[in-house]
């Protein structure tokens, strides 16, 4: 595998902006790539600058049950859970979008919160009903998401925007990466130092490519926008104090802790 091209978003000495991961210090662009920026020839050291989410999404859409292992482990979430013959989709709202070191906050009333480890594809260009074939060029790239899920009102409510839309329940970065394979790439959730999912994506009942054509037929992706593919077997709860983290292969690791609201 090539080395990718990370490209983060941050604030730094006041300014907002992208740059590449150069070692421990980042190479500031004029914009991001799929904006048609440029290096601009700065650097600023990593240590004085705040990450952002490496991108700000008009939308979140994610991928419910993906993974069959997956679908097995939902049954008692998601009632008569089986294969589907198509995605199924839901959508979380762009203030829940939270950056790697960001707290996840623990909302009152919810009984049981679980992290989901995922790998999702950022939106390089507008696509709107787009073919499989053009799928791809659509992709800027690849980064590290974290599905929060509160889960009984997953089971009470029926539809998921209360258990998936809370304030910081769409962890995603720490930054993106340009030139990987999306359909070849490992996913790993920690809690506290202790894996509890690892799956690949080569196992995605509905490719990274189908997903963008799928979706484009149904609303217009626009640059920036993230889908969050799916996440393998392996949920349980995590609780106020944990450490959670999010690897993708070749992106890096989003790590985030659970705070009480």
């Amino acid at each position: 595998m090539s080395e990718p091209l990370l490209i983060a978003r941050y604030v730094a000495e006041g300014r907002t902006g992208y740059g590449c991961v150069r070692g421990d210090a980042f190479e500031r662009w004029t914009a991001a790539p799929w904006q048609g920026g440029t290096r601009s020839g700065e650097r600023e050291p990593r240590a004085r600058a705040t990450l952002l989410t490496p991108c700000e999404p008009t939308k979140i859409v994610c991928v419910g049950l993906n993974y069959r292992e997956h679908i097995a482990e939902s049954a008692s979430v998601v009632p008569s859970t089986s294969e589907r013959a198509d995605p199924l989709l839901f959508l979380k709202p762009p203030s829940a979008a939270l950056p790697a070191g960001g707290a996840i906050r623990y909302p009152a009333g919810v009984t049981r919160l679980d992290p989901e480890a995922e790998m999702a594809i950022v939106i390089g260009r507008r696509a709107r009903a787009v073919s499989a074939s053009e799928a791809v060029p659509c992709i800027a790239g690849v980064t590290a998401f974290n599905d929060v899920s509160a889960r009984n009102y997953q089971r009470s409510d029926g539809q998921w925007t209360r258990a998936k839309g809370f304030d910081t329940f769409a962890p995603f970065g720490p930054w993106i990466a340009i030139g990987l394979d999306p359909g070849s790439l490992w996913v790993e959730c920690r809690v506290n130092g202790e894996r509890r999912q690892r799956g690949h994506t080569s196992d995605l009942l509905f490719s990274p490519a189908f997903l963008v054509h799928y979706i484009s037929h149904i609303m217009t992706l626009e640059p920036g926008d993230v889908i969050a593919t799916g996440t393998p077997a392996g949920v349980a709860p995590i609780a106020p104090g944990d450490r959670v983290e999010v690897e993708v292969e070749g992106v890096g690791v989003l790590e985030n802790r659970v705070e009480s609201a």
